[in-house]
């Protein structure tokens, strides 16, 4: 499937010279004078190798059709981390290195989408939030209303985030899992 340079987004699968890329992030460049651009860093998924890559914004790059399958994350083995189809009870094992984006908001039970080419697992896709509670931050100051500032929290998963300043340690909060940003309490 044929898409434009600048819907290239993180966590999808190109096929860029007969290989199989994740991305991994982007940006979208717009200098002050000739075409804008997305710039893309990108690992091969065959051999691990990250590359930078830059796309016109005219450019098309061909995504990989993948097939989705609902599955729950079961639990944590090392680097290794498995998962349960929720249809058939057939169980995969993913590496650390190909769950590098959703690891940071993964608890079990957690369903998720995990992508597949030719019954190869390759991506997981995260819902768009989740809830996770909040375990360390600064202690609130009296009077503190939600402003512009934030402080540091750690989410149960170890996960570090900026959260208002009115939060405590303990409060459920929504986590946007594409930006990583606190959405709201939950």
């Amino acid at each position: 499937m044929q898409l434009n340079a600048p819907s290239i987004r993180q966590g999808m699968i190109l096929e860029i010279d007969n290989h199989l890329w994740r991305v991994m992030k982007t940006q979208h460049v717009t200098p002050g004078k000739g075409v804008a651009c997305m710039q893309v860093e990108i690992r091969n998924i065959e051999t691990g190798n990250k590359s930078n890559k830059r796309f016109n914004s005219t450019e098309r790059v061909e995504r990989v059709v993948l097939n989705q399958r609902t599955m729950q994350y079961l639990y944590q083995d090392g680097d290794d981390y498995h998962f349960m189809d929720m249809e058939n009870y057939d169980q995969i094992t993913l590496r650390a290195d190909m769950l590098e984006n959703a690891l940071a908001y993964l608890l079990p039970e957690m369903e998720v989408m995990v992508e597949f080419h030719d019954e190869r697992p390759l991506n997981v896709q995260l819902p768009q939030s989740v809830t996770l509670t909040v375990t360390e931050c600064d202690a609130s100051i009296k009077g503190q209303t939600a402003t512009g500032s934030y402080k540091p929290g750690k989410l149960e998963t170890g996960a570090s985030i900026m959260v208002p300043p009115y939060l405590e340690a303990g409060t459920k909060v929504r986590i946007n899992t594409e930006s990583g940003e606190y959405i709201e309490r939950a």
